[in-house]
């Protein structure tokens, strides 16, 4: 089942986003951080927890990409899914339902970067519309090491077609 992300899942919201962190290839970040710096970094709209016998098994929220105005409808997607998890379209839910949740409140664009070696998450990008637009080489170091991010976009079919 998935459902809106409350403050009490943020317990488990943070230890899946460890896992991420842990595998060298999810993210920049290096510590999880704290619920308000979350919070503050992830809009407030279009936050999902997938629920599997109560348990949370995935996440997946927006970030905005800019504070110009005329990125208003722009927003970076997180995708998360616990290890013991993967495997079953959790990820494929929780993105469905945050695209179709994005185009209801105005978003034209989404986007993410992925590093190369994350081929789990391509391929979830690429199932769900998605489409590669270029990569950045050595944009930023992770542990010491220059790492490239591939970038993917999704262009919505209703909002933003005119």
């Amino acid at each position: 089942m998935i459902t809106t992300m409350q403050a009490s899942h943020w317990e488990a919201v943070s230890k899946i986003y460890e896992e991420g962190i842990a595998t060298g290839f999810a993210t920049f970040e290096t510590v999880t951080p704290s619920y308000k710096d979350w919070n503050s970094a992830h809009l407030q709209q279009c936050r999902f927890v997938a629920l599997k016998e109560s348990a949370v098994a995935g996440w997946a929220a927006l970030s905005p990409v800019s504070s110009r105005c005329v990125y208003g409808g722009v927003a970076e997607v997180s995708v998360y899914v616990s290890t013991k998890h993967r495997g079953f379209g959790i990820g494929k839910k929780l993105m469905l339902q945050l695209i179709t949740e994005s185009e209801k409140l105005g978003f034209w664009t989404l986007q993410s970067g992925i590093f190369p070696e994350n081929l789990g998450s391509i391929k979830l990008h690429e199932a769900v519309g998605f489409r590669y637009i270029g990569k950045r080489e050595r944009v930023g170091k992770l542990n010491g090491v220059w790492k490239n991010n591939l970038l993917f976009e999704r262009r919505s079919n209703v909002v933003g077609v005119d």
